[in-house]
């Protein structure tokens, strides 16, 4: 009799529902999900980019001939891709930082802990 007691219209069985913890749009889901997706995202198509720009930057080296300011075209390229990742690496160790300071873990940001329903 006692579950029949506690029961209500919006609750029939009487079961206590709580939320995950932290809430919706809390530290582990909405808005910090959303950043680290766009963060993951940012990372991946950076990354494929460099790469791409590689490729192209060996093509372009192999293909100078001995003229001068084509091979100075190809280092430049070389160079700046290689810039390109150094930044990469350092916005993700950043991150990692940022992240160990607001929430003392380091992936805190890059790999949130999702709670769905039952858990």
């Amino acid at each position: 009799m006692k579950l029949l007691a506690a029961a209500s219209i919006n609750n029939p069985l009487g079961t206590r529902i709580t939320p995950p913890t932290g809430g919706y749009g809390g530290a582990e889901g909405g808005i910090v999900l959303l950043l680290t997706n766009i963060l993951r995202l940012a990372f991946a198509a950076a990354g494929i980019f460099a790469f791409i720009n590689f490729i192209i930057a060996g093509y372009q080296y192999m293909n100078a001939g001995g003229d001068s300011k084509a091979l100075d075209s190809a280092w430049a390229r070389i160079w700046q891709s290689l810039i390109g990742l150094l930044i990469i690496v350092m916005s993700f160790a950043f991150t990692s930082l940022i992240s160990y300071l607001m929430f003392g873990d380091a992936g805190f940001i890059l790999n949130p802990k999702v709670y769905g329903p039952g858990q």
